[in-house]
């Protein structure tokens, strides 16, 4: 499966990561700022499969949590990219990272156990 290799070997590097906190980053800005953007591409999501999904009437509370999602995406991403401009530069894949599949594949790994 090559495709699955190249993807994850893409998702490891510093700018593909970058690119993934910085446009949940502004999702979750939109979302803290602005909920009913929120409420309407979910009544939009929700309308493709139910009738009267435009109906619906959104309580305070959920606009509070919607908020409260916000903040917690801008906290967690921004998190992330102060992280990453503090550590090391990174041009390539993380070698460290190999998952027990890779393993596998590899032949490097062996669970099972002689009875």
């Amino acid at each position: 499966m090559p495709v699955e290799r190249i993807c994850r070997n893409v998702m490891r590097t510093r700018k593909s990561r970058t690119v993934g906190a910085a446009f949940v980053l502004l999702q979750g800005l939109v979302t803290a700022v602005f909920p009913q953007i929120s409420i309407k591409f979910i009544k939009d999501a929700i309308g493709k499969n139910f009738e009267n999904a435009s109906e619906l009437e959104v309580k305070p509370a959920y606009l509070r949590q919607l908020r409260a999602l916000g903040v917690g995406l801008v906290a967690a991403s921004g998190t992330t990219l102060l992280l990453q401009s503090r550590a090391a530069p990174d041009d390539g894949p993380a070698e460290a990272d190999v998952s027990a599949d890779d393993a596998d594949a590899q032949g490097g790994r062996n669970d099972e156990q002689p009875n």
